[in-house]
């Protein structure tokens, strides 16, 4: 039996950091869970729920020195539960957003989500060009945790006014599972 942390690295992109990682990882007894990894702006970040023989964060920030003393920053740290894992009484939602990119949308429908209780589980984020004029596009898809006891109506008509002050289209849809 282990201990689950959630391990974070952020640094410079290279061939091989993936593998570097997993080798320390495996190097301490630890097993990989979900993870998500993604080259952004020439950085390289993985985070990661993993299990531990130890839930020393010390030692484990140890193992890795080879790599922060070449500039990748780690964090490591108990995990916790989500509120879909806490029991029942939460419902898994997928919501899409589109529209101009500009400043302060992101905040914009996280404000409004977080207002009426609803946990953003996952989001990602990312521009496109428009199909017509070649205008930047941003585009939002979003994993949602909402609890039961909301009003269905009422959370959306909350979203769709936090779009309506972006200026962006959001669509909604159960979602299987997070």
């Amino acid at each position: 039996m282990g201990v689950d942390m959630v391990f974070a690295l952020t640094g410079p992109d290279r061939v091989g950091i993936v593998e570097e990682v997993a080798s320390v990882l495996l190097g301490l007894g630890g097993n990989a869970g979900t993870s998500r990894m993604v080259r952004l702006g020439g950085q390289f970040a993985i985070l990661m729920l993993v299990t531990l023989p130890e839930e020393d964060p010390a030692t484990i920030e140890r193992a890795f020195e080879p790599l922060t003393s070449r500039g990748y920053k780690i964090t490591v740290g108990p995990a916790g539960a989500s509120p879909l894992s806490m029991g029942a009484g939460w419902l898994p939602y997928r919501i899409e957003v589109i529209g101009a990119d500009h400043e302060g949308i992101i905040h914009e429908i996280a404000r409004g989500l977080a207002r009426v209780g609803i946990n953003i589980e996952s989001a990602e984020t990312g521009t496109l060009p428009s199909p017509v004029s070649g205008t930047p596009l941003f585009t939002m898809t979003a994993l949602v945790a909402v609890p039961a006891s909301l009003d269905k109506a009422e959370w959306i008509a909350a979203l769709e006014e936090a779009a309506d002050q972006s200026n962006v289209d959001v669509h909604v849809s159960v979602a299987d599972a997070l």
